[in-house]
């Protein structure tokens, strides 16, 4: 059986909580990285309450447009995210979470990475 990888929870601060910004329907684009590899994961939603959820759980918890609640990455595929680092850009309006990711993948299609397509590339 693999070793379940430890939450790390971020402290962050008011001021800098304070310099997200979210769009007008209360969310901010985040980005999973891999802590190891650097390949880019996964861009999902998230809101101040996942957010902060986030922070302080120290595994990723995103915002589903789609079905409009808190989506806890891996409670149904078991393929969760546990934050290492999180980082916010110079204008506040995207996160970046580099994350330990543990089973298949991000992708809900099975690859490893949402990012698995290219352009001009044979399909």
């Amino acid at each position: 059986m693999a070793v379940m990888p430890d939450a790390v929870a971020i402290s962050a601060s008011a001021e800098q909580l304070a310099t997200v910004k979210y769009d007008a329907n209360g969310l901010v684009p985040c980005i999973a990285q891999d802590v190891h590899t650097r390949s880019v994961l996964m861009m999902a939603w998230m809101n101040a309450e996942t957010l902060r959820m986030t922070l302080t759980e120290g595994r990723m918890v995103y915002w589903s447009r789609s079905r409009q609640e808190v989506w806890r990455k891996g409670d149904t595929s078991g393929d969760r995210q546990f934050v290492r680092e999180a980082y916010y850009d110079c204008d506040g309006d995207t996160l970046l979470f580099l994350v330990e990711q543990e089973g298949k993948g991000a992708c809900h299609t099975g690859e490893y990475s949402c990012f698995y397509r290219a352009f001009g590339a044979a399909t």
